[in-house]
């Protein structure tokens, strides 16, 4: 009977938000809203809140490495999702334990900057997740975060978002979904790269933008409910074109969930109220 239920368990790696909007309370209510077992590692503990973080206090490398074997030496891992982890040290120990395990379906969402304000990664932390990259299946970063990836000046509209997915997706091999957020010139498409046999596409995915104020905790939702979607997927545009929906109505959600006095947070199962 266990054999037949196939209920994806997924290992999220990120910092925590007291407030319950961002890091691994929301990876944990996105994998539960896409249907599935998620499962923790803590990389730091934040002081934060939706106006803005406070302080980050890191968790020991050699701590976060026992919990990530701890997890793998007792359950069958379907997937993992990396959101923070904050130093250059813990960068370099998590690469070296992806390349030990091999994990299937690995998804890095590259944290360097909440969304509420606060650096969330150090300047060396934030250039050496350029060396994770190809390490994992799926990268999702900002408009931000993607300049810094490629090592380019931040881009402004969509024409300059595709160029730099498409490079890094040459550098490094893997899958790239660039999440473009407000653009200066107006447009709503996400940038989705990934080959296959040597054949690279290139997909602009238009969406509605939801003119919302309440975006905390947006990449890390996004990139753990990818993480669920793509066990049992075909490839990183299905999981895409099932997480959308989701993701469309937790924003909209968001807008009367009434939490916090700042950027607020998303909600994750705005469909058990429909």
């Amino acid at each position: 009977m266990a054999d037949q239920v196939r209920v994806p368990r997924i290992l999220c790696i990120a910092g925590t938000d007291p407030s319950g909007g961002a890091g691994l309370l929301a990876d944990t209510k996105a994998v539960t809203a896409l249907g599935g077992y998620a499962m923790g590692v803590v990389t730091a503990v934040t002081v934060q809140n939706t106006r803005g973080v406070m302080d980050v206090h890191a968790v020991p490398v050699d701590t976060v490495i026992a919990q990530l074997d701890a997890v793998a030496d007792d359950v069958q891992i379907d997937a993992v999702k990396i959101g923070m982890l904050g130093e250059a040290g813990l960068v370099d120990a998590v690469g070296a334990w992806l390349r030990r395990r091999r994990p299937p379906h690995v998804v890095l969402d590259p944290v360097m900057v909440a969304t509420t304000g606060g650096r969330l990664a150090s300047e060396d932390a934030a250039h050496m997740l350029r060396d994770l990259v190809p390490l994992v299946d799926l990268v999702t970063p900002n408009v931000p975060e993607l300049g810094v990836l490629c090592g380019m000046e931040t881009a402004t509209d969509i024409e300059g978002i595709v160029g730099q997915a498409e490079l890094v997706h040459e550098q490094s091999g893997n899958a790239v979904l660039a999440t473009t957020g407000d653009l200066e010139d107006g447009s709503a498409e996400d940038v989705l790269v990934e080959s296959e046999v040597e054949r690279r596409t290139t997909l602009r995915l238009p969406f509605v933008r939801i003119d919302t104020p309440h975006t905390h905790g947006t990449g890390c939702s996004l990139s753990s409910a990818l993480a669920t979607a793509r066990v049992g997927a075909t490839d990183w545009e299905a999981a895409y074109r099932r997480v959308r929906p989701w993701m469309d109505g937790a924003l909209y959600g968001g807008l009367s969930l009434g939490v916090g006095q700042g950027s607020g947070p998303l909600d994750h199962t705005w469909f058990l109220r429909r």
